[in-house]
């Protein structure tokens, strides 16, 4: 039996399989506002086959979008704008929802990807960003300010409320994004983190805000439904963020009750040396894993349905989450699911579709044509 096709258990959500769906960013909200592409976007990946679809890095502030075209969630008109999608996911598909809640920080102030992205001058519609320390993160840009105590404040309640605002429109898990160069990773990075205060300096202390906000966020949220943690495993930067200070911060929050780590990497530094290739960050799952016990998503680069086997089976990481493999292939899981013997949930406008010779993909459906 495929390991990477059973079931597994988040708090009080039960996944019929291993594999998720990474957040994404789209760029392509207006005003914070999800648009008519996430409608086509998420329905999409959430009819993939993965147990679980994570919408992408939903930002608590307006102030810490990555670009003018990030999905949020501060206020009223960003939370209504996501009411129909989820109604259209609930109704035709079966997948669990969960969502990124983020700030990004000194990354903030962006152009989109395909513009260029580099940051947005201030004559030009960009906005002064919010760091650890006034420390920029590529030279030449206009440093972040440096958030004091009230600043501090005032985004772990904003975190807080976007977790409310979560809860009312159902969502069934959350994840506190704490890696890729963003803000509560720039807290957590001696790289970014110059501060002489309770929230820098000493390990303790550089962790301090990661701990506070999943806190915070986990008091809000429904006790019954899980909230997870993505870090950045490395910054592949001498002298940054690493593997050993991950697992000491994978142990704080699993006393904090934290239901998953996802294990990413990079993301602080344009100094990265990054060795990419095929699964490379499955070993730092692995290591927050054998260290901890606690659930891990591996990502990055897992392709093959067999790789994804051999990450599960194999006790290296309990879940895999794809992105690009998901939006070169949205029907990925049922393909892995074809390969490795599995099933997956499909609505019935679909049940046609393997073709021939391709059994018990859907499990109890036998035939297609009734």
């Amino acid at each position: 039996m495929s390991v990477l096709f059973s079931p597994i258990t988040l708090r009080g959500l039960t996944l019929r399989n291993r594999v998720t769906v990474s957040p994404m960013c789209q760029y392509s909200a207006e005003n914070g506002e999800a648009t008519s592409w996430h409608m086509v976007h998420m329905n999409a990946m959430a009819l993939s086959g993965a147990a679980m679809f994570c919408i992408e890095a939903t930002h608590v502030e307006a102030d810490g979008r990555i670009t003018p075209g990030c999905l949020g969630l501060y206020n009223d008109a960003t939370e209504e704008a996501l009411r129909p999608i989820l109604a259209a996911i609930r109704k035709h598909s079966k997948a669990a929802v969960a969502m990124q809640i983020a700030h990004a920080g000194r990354k903030g102030s962006s152009y989109k990807p395909w513009e260029g992205g580099k940051q947005i001058p201030l004559d030009e519609g960009g906005w002064v960003t919010y760091a650890p320390s006034a420390v920029a993160h590529r030279e030449g840009e206009l440093p972040p300010q440096a958030l004091d105590a009230a600043g501090i404040k005032r985004v772990r309640d904003a975190f807080v409320a976007t977790a409310q605002r979560a809860a009312r429109l159902g969502i069934d898990a959350l994840e506190i994004h704490g890696a890729h160069g963003y803000l509560i990773h720039e807290f957590l990075s001696p790289i970014a983190n110059h501060r002489t205060d309770q929230y820098g300096g000493s390990l303790e202390n550089r962790m301090r805000l990661a701990l506070e906000v999943f806190e915070a966020v986990r008091a809000v949220f429904p006790a019954e439904k899980p909230v997870g943690f993505r870090v950045s495993g490395t910054d592949w930067v001498e002298g940054g963020w690493d593997l050993e200070q991950t697992i000491a911060l994978a142990k704080e929050l699993q006393k904090r009750g934290v239901d998953w780590i996802d294990v990413s990497s990079g993301g602080v530094s344009p100094l990265q040396k990054i060795p990419i290739a095929p699964g490379y960050q499955v070993p730092l799952a692995e290591g927050v894993k054998k260290a901890t016990g606690l659930t891990t998503f591996s990502v990055g680069l897992i392709t093959e349905p067999k790789q994804a086997e051999e990450i599960v089976a194999s006790g290296k990481a309990d879940l895999v989450s794809l992105a690009r493999g998901m939006l070169y292939d949205p029907r990925w899981a049922w393909h892995a699911a074809a390969a490795l013997g599995g099933t997956v949930d499909a609505p019935p406008q679909y049940w046609r579709a393997p073709p021939h010779g391709v059994k018990g993909l859907f499990g109890d459906i036998v035939d297609g044509n009734r």
